[in-house]
């Protein structure tokens, strides 16, 4: 008997079962699509549950290392090596084919080293800065999910492209920054007054935009049935956003708080 609901129409109801004779055949049918969805470790196939769970272990693990480097108080030093090493582990996880695990957790942790010393920094010159600039990134998130999940925003060609240009263009600008700065001795351009918190606010707007690529990147791959290995790269490339975002609305904050 076919269902007259559509739904079911393409599900269990629609198959043709006029040549299956034997009641043990139907139960068995019954007992397939009855069972619970299988794992991606049984499947292979990388889920929207793994990913959301890989992405919990990275920010566990960068919160973990993130709270050492704030208790021990660690220096400028240590800043650099977590963000140095940082940014060659995240080429190196970015433009691999092969998704290296252990190099995406080496990578959390160094983050993580690099958010504990400069959260540090910005509280001991800012008092409550840092509580506040987690908050925002939650608010930032939950927004960005929000816009992608309703449809508000939708991802398309034309989306991406003016996303991509205005990144060059503020990457173009950071670089042209610290030319000025270390080279000629120049006042950073972020610390101008509106000029300053127009660039932040702009690094903030972009960071959240991304965040609703990554969203979209991650669906697409769901749907496309990808590897189950390759939910590291999507939680990867949300840690990525997700950090950029941190440090654009602490430095946002921060600008206000100034002035």
């Amino acid at each position: 008997m076919r269902s007259s609901n559509p739904v079911f129409k393409r599900g269990y109801a629609a198959m043709d079962t006029r040549g299956i004779d034997s009641v043990s055949e139907v139960t068995a049918l019954e007992e397939q699509f009855a069972a619970p969805s299988a794992s991606p470790r049984q499947t292979g196939r990388v889920t929207m549950d793994d990913i959301v769970t890989k992405s919990g272990f990275l920010f566990a693990i960068a919160v973990a290392v993130g709270a050492l480097a704030w208790s021990l108080d660690l220096g400028v030093g240590a800043l650099f090596i977590g963000f140095g090493g940082g940014f060659i582990l995240a080429m190196v996880n970015a433009f691999s084919k092969t998704i290296r695990p252990a190099l995406v957790m080496a990578y959390a942790a160094m983050q993580g080293l690099a958010l504990g010393v400069i959260s540090h920094l910005y509280e001991t010159i800012y008092p409550g800065i840092v509580s506040q600039a987690v908050m925002g990134t939650l608010a930032a998130f939950v927004g960005a999910l929000y816009a992608y999940r309703s449809g508000k925003i939708r991802v398309t060609g034309k989306f991406t492209r003016i996303l991509m240009t205005a990144l060059v263009g503020y990457l173009v600008l950071g670089i042209v920054n610290i030319v000025a700065v270390f080279v000629f001795n120049a006042t950073s351009i972020y610390s101008q007054g509106i000029l300053g918190l127009g660039i932040s606010a702009l690094g903030v707007a972009l960071a959240s935009f991304f965040l609703i690529l990554d969203f979209d990147q991650a669906s697409k791959m769901v749907a496309a049935g990808a590897p189950e290995q390759e939910s590291w790269r999507a939680a990867f490339g949300l840690m990525v956003t997700i950090v950029w975002l941190y440090l654009e609305i602490l430095r946002l904050i921060s600008i206000l708080r100034r002035d």
